[in-house]
């Protein structure tokens, strides 16, 4: 068995080329949310320029300026002082307004954009989660796989608004200040810019700190979820052995860790600002000095050095939110990279490229030379071949972990076998599509599961569009319609959650139904009887009999009164066949089903 590839690394250009993919399928929302936050920019632009008009050319009666004339002559009234203020008052009101206007737009569509992208992130992911074979959700709590649906999506969101839409508006703006601030003072502007290479390294320093905190304050989080879930869908058992107490302490375990794992992730964040915040109070210190050196030589204006400094805050801002955006980034990337394990993870269970339809299907079944196990180099099945026909009953029996599930779990491709093949009617099922191939088999398995849904929706689960008539067919077939009709609304009474509301053997009967409904040309039962009563377990078996004369069936059984009269029975033992043939002719051969049978009726060895 070929081992897995490994997950392509997400490093920071490959993160950010990922998340605006997501971006870029909702085009308008961006678009919204980028020209809104380019016109929120180029208000803050204007923001300084009325209260310089009143320091210089009002306060100051500086001579205005030849391209201002026209302008200021414009204005309706006089060209008074009074006027004028009153103007610098109305243009500072105004580009408030403007930019209170933008910022709820800007909030909105960030809400919108955001949230869009999140749940299209999620879906990706739940899909993905549900392609991906059972070995996987076999290795993996189902906690942690909520949490990854529910909390670690917002990450593409987190990025792409909080991050890198910041960082373009704050190029543009960073690109004007600064040939604003060039046109003041030249030597002040470079002297503003001194603080970049430092900022760079602080950032260089702190980003692969700040990813592994994420990482690993997002895996702790998760464990929350995982316990969370476990105790939940165990509470009979819970309570039953009242260890409610134990999990208190479970419970506090994960939550201590999050809060460690979430201080230590703070900590870096922390330090990583306070070295930005002490970089850009340094250089603004240095041009405080420098710029009142300026002012006293006569070589700027008050309102100059009022606009510089407005401006130097204007563009330290950008600057620093650039660099935060890689903190923004890497806080987020924790979750990004536990969404993006399970994107990349192979799905294994696949169509080939050109997968074929199985068409006109008959359900025989072939078994040749399979080897498979779930874990490298330990094989569950070795060398198994077996043949099913149309029409027969194969009987699976054998010690709990022989390899009987397994074995049957390789038909509807739940895994493929490592070496060997499985055919049904002649065909390689890796060459059929898998829809095609799993619509044509029927599985009840030896845990039954229900949904949350009515008594009709469940049995009709595999089967859109069934009628009524045909749910309660199957439901007099399967033993069940008589309890259902005892239930509050009969067929329309929804279940509760996992089928808690009913009894094992009422699940049991209700999966058998739902399978038998499918009305398919294979037919897997995985211990059908298991939950039965005795006289249950009769009806259930004769009417199973007359439903399978046209199927091939594979019964799985620890209960051999229930595989007597099947046509061909197979003894598996540590993953091998060591047995075929009828009932009768195993127990002749005085074998290992002999043995088994011998242990469950005593000294009855021919019945």
């Amino acid at each position: 068995m070929s081992p897995a590839n490994p997950h392509p690394k997400l490093g920071l250009a490959r993160l950010c080329r990922w998340a605006v993919g997501y971006a870029c399928r909702r085009r308008g929302a961006l678009t919204a949310v980028g020209s809104s936050m380019l016109l929120k920019a180029g208000l803050d632009v204007l923001k300084p320029w009325p209260m310089v008009f009143l320091i210089d050319y009002v306060l100051r009666k500086r001579d205005l300026p030849a391209g201002l004339k026209p302008w200021v002559a414009a204005l309706p009234g006089a060209a008074t002082p009074e006027n004028l203020i009153a103007w610098c008052v109305a243009a500072t009101v105004l580009i408030f307004l403007l930019g209170w206007i933008l910022g709820l737009a800007i909030n909105y569509s960030n809400i919108t954009l955001g949230q869009r992208m999140t749940y299209d992130l999620a879906g990706d992911l739940f899909a993905k989660l549900q392609q991906l074979s059972l070995h996987f959700h076999a290795r993996r709590a189902v906690g942690d796989s909520i949490r990854r649906v529910t909390g670690d999506c917002t990450c593409v969101s987190v990025i792409v608004k909080d991050a890198l839409l910041p960082v373009g508006t704050s190029a543009v703006s960073l690109v004007v200040i600064f040939g604003i601030l060039w046109r003041i003072d030249p030597v002040l502007s470079l002297l503003a810019l001194a603080v970049v290479p430092c900022m760079v390294l602080l950032f260089r320093s702190y980003a692969g700190r700040m990813m592994d905190r994420s990482y690993a304050q997002e895996q702790a989080e998760a464990r929350i979820y995982e316990v969370t879930e476990q105790v939940l869908a165990a509470i009979p058992v819970v309570q039953a052995f009242g260890r409610e107490a134990y999990n208190d302490r479970q419970f506090a375990q994960a939550t201590g860790a999050t809060l460690a794992a979430t201080l230590k992730l703070t900590n870096v964040q922390v330090q990583f600002k306070i070295g930005m915040g002490l970089a850009t109070a340094t250089a603004t210190a240095g041009i405080f000095w420098l710029g009142a050196q300026h002012a006293l030589a006569g070589q700027l204006t008050v309102g100059a050095i009022f606009v510089f400094l407005s401006y130097l805050a204007s563009l330290y801002t950008p600057l620093e939110a650039i660099m935060y955006t890689g903190s923004t980034i890497q806080g987020a990337a924790g979750s990004a990279r536990r969404v993006w394990e399970v994107l990349q993870t192979d799905t294994q269970i696949a169509d080939r490229p050109g997968a074929k339809p199985w068409t006109a299907p008959q359900g025989r079944v072939q078994l040749e030379n399979v080897t498979f196990g779930y874990e490298p180099d330990r094989p569950i099945l070795h060398q198994v071949s077996l043949e099913a026909r149309p029409g027969q009953v194969v009987a699976l029996v054998g010690a709990t972990g022989a390899g009987k599930s397994t074995l049957i779990g390789l038909i509807p491709r739940f895994f493929d076998p490592w070496e060997g093949r499985v055919l049904v009617d002649g065909q390689d099922v890796r060459d059929l599509q898998l829809k095609s191939l799993r619509s044509r088999i029927g599985l009840v398995l030896q845990e039954p599961f229900l949904f949350p849904l009515t008594v009709a929706e469940n049995i009709a689960y595999g089967s859109p569009g069934t009628t009524m008539e045909q749910i309660e067919t199957v439901a007099r077939a399967a033993n069940a319609h008589e309890f259902v009709t005892r239930l509050p609304q009969g067929y329309h009474t929804v279940i509760g959650e996992r089928g808690a509301t009913l009894s094992g053997g009422e699940r049991q009967r209700l999966s058998i139904a739902r399978a038998l409904l499918k009305d398919a040309p294979i037919l897997i039962l995985d211990e059908p009887t298991s939950a039965l009563d005795v006289e249950t377990e009769q009806g259930l078996m004769e009417a199973v009999e007359r439903l399978t004369r046209v199927r091939t069936t594979f019964i799985i059984a620890h209960r051999l009164s229930t595989i007597r009269r099947a046509d061909c029975i197979v003894c598996l033992d540590q993953g091998r066949v060591v047995e075929t043939g009828s009932h009768e002719a195993l127990l002749a051969r005085n074998g290992v089903y002999a043995h088994y049978y011998r242990l469950q009726f005593g000294g009855q060895a021919k019945t």
